[in-house]
């Protein structure tokens, strides 16, 4: 049984992934503490939550819990969970492009803040990665497609492709999430609430069908992990059936939970009072900024 040390020590180390969580965690620290000094810190729980998704996200790709998914199904499903829905929507919902922005050099902020859109092909790819349709298939799309026994087989015994599909599934949740907690909906190319609504509900119901699929077939599906080896000694179907729960019941809980966000803010944004007395600068509780870009809203 590895000790502590052994648990939390990066299993594979991976320079980009400590090099990308550690950056943004001290973007983000920074620029709390300037705006604190200034009096427009955010809210404690949106910094908690920025925190909290970053560890989240190196947790699993970083620490003992990358080997366990390597070797049991049930642990490999909670990590994607963490890296497509979990860690980006906590990550997101902090609302950090204002506090990353305060962080950075003062010489940086301003030519970042100017800096135009790609031009061409890469201007209309990232337009069509941010469309309301395709970002709802590619999030649901990717989950049934790492999960094809044949490419799932593939990805497990080749370290190239696992970690596509693993950075593939956290930089999708981030997109996606992005679309969904976006408070500026005057933002051109931003989705009007109801249609966020429907977009969690759309790529909640394959999810529930992939996750039933898996929990109530009556026979083991993946044979890469006979393989590898199981990190415990539980049966394949049950592992598989865990997996499968694990895909069905919490992953559609944080379609619900966006939902719930996006409603809150569509009641609030609705309300004229509520609209009128809401502050227009990052106390923590305005959404009235980008989450990413830090620009203000008009």
């Amino acid at each position: 049984m590895p000790g502590l040390a052994d648990l939390v020590a990066p299993y594979e180390f991976s320079p980009t992934v400590a090099v990308v969580c550690a950056g943004a965690t001290a973007l983000f620290v920074r620029g709390w503490l300037r705006l604190r000094r200034r009096g427009s810190a955010p809210a404690a729980w949106r910094v908690l939550c920025f925190i909290t998704g970053v560890a989240l996200i190196y947790a699993v790709l970083q620490t003992w819990l990358d080997y366990l998914s390597q070797h049991m199904f049930w642990i490999h499903r909670a990590q994607h969970l963490v890296l497509h829905h979990l860690g980006p929507l906590l990550v997101l919902l902090a609302l950090p492009g204002p506090v990353l922005r305060a962080g950075l050099p003062v010489r940086l902020r301003r030519p970042l803040a100017v800096l135009p859109l790609p031009r061409g092909p890469m201007r209309a790819i990232c337009r069509s990665l941010q469309h309301p349709i395709l970002a709802s298939v590619l999030f649901a799309g990717l989950v049934w497609y790492w999960l094809l026994p044949s490419v799932h087989f593939d990805a497990m015994l080749s370290i190239r492709q696992y970690k596509a599909m693993n950075w593939s599934m956290a930089v999708d949740g981030l997109l996606f999430w992005w679309l969904i907690v976006e408070p500026r909906r005057d933002a051109p190319g931003t989705p009007g609430y109801g249609t966020r609504v429907l977009m969690l509900w759309f790529v909640m119901l394959p999810q529930i069908a992939i996750g039933a699929w898996l929990s109530l077939t009556p026979h083991a599906i993946y044979s890469v992990y006979n393989v590898c080896g199981r990190a415990w000694p539980i049966g394949p179907l049950t592992d598989q059936q865990i997996g499968g729960l694990i895909t069905w019941i919490p992953a559609s809980m944080m379609s619900m939970l966006g939902a719930l966000v996006v409603l809150r803010r569509w009641r609030a944004e609705a309300d004229p009072q509520t609209a009128a007395t809401r502050p227009s600068r990052g106390d923590g509780r305005a959404p009235a900024m980008h989450p990413l870009s830090g620009t203000d809203k008009g």
